[in-house]
């Protein structure tokens, strides 16, 4: 009889974890994000707190669904959000760090996004290829973030007054003003 409760415990836990699209039938570690058409955030997005973090570092894949146009022209220019945290304890509009990307003039571009007493500032990193692993990281330096994407590395101001990374982790987000303008899949692996 225990033996007939775990495998059923087993299967509903597998069964629910495919639903949330936590199931990683690769067996590489990789979680699937998945933006519908019509709407802004990821899923699966469980909460997670960072008590003290020194460097974030995770792989992101983009396939062919990171192209994209928008309705409106102008909004191509938004940078979506990849992953990263919020910092401080503070809310992420307050104080985060992330990395964003977008698809523009044909090539997808990845950022640093951080937002410093509720200021938000971006910088480009790089350019990268699609259908391709890219390592990723946020560490964080003090009064600074140190960005690295794909192997180039900047730098951008932290005004959070905690001497590490402190808050809960940010997923996958499209846009800016505008929903998804289709289904977009982004895997990640944090490392």
């Amino acid at each position: 009889m225990r033996t007939i409760s775990v495998l059923l415990l087993v299967t509903i836990l597998s069964i629910s974890c495919d639903k949330l699209g936590i199931s990683n039938t690769d067996g590489d570690g990789f979680v699937t994000y998945k933006i519908t058409k019509g709407q802004q955030s990821a899923s699966p997005a469980q909460y997670k707190y960072y008590p003290s973090l020194t460097e974030l570092k995770f792989t992101a894949h983009f396939d062919s669904s990171a192209i994209y146009a928008t309705v409106n022209p102008t909004n191509q220019l938004d940078i979506n959000k990849l992953y990263g945290f919020a910092d401080d304890d503070k809310q992420h509009h307050v104080s985060s760090a992330r990395i964003g990307w977008r698809w523009y003039s044909n090539k997808l571009e990845l950022f640093g996004y951080v937002y410093n007493d509720s200021v938000r500032t971006t910088q480009l990193i790089t350019q990268v290829p699609l259908k391709t692993d890219i390592p990723c990281s946020i560490k964080v330096d003090g009064t600074r973030y140190v960005f690295t994407a794909n192997g180039t590395q900047m730098t951008m101001p932290r005004t959070a007054k905690t001497p590490t990374g402190k808050g809960y982790r940010l997923y996958p987000y499209f846009g800016g003003d505008e929903m998804a303008p289709k289904d977009i899949t982004i895997r990640i692996r944090e490392d």
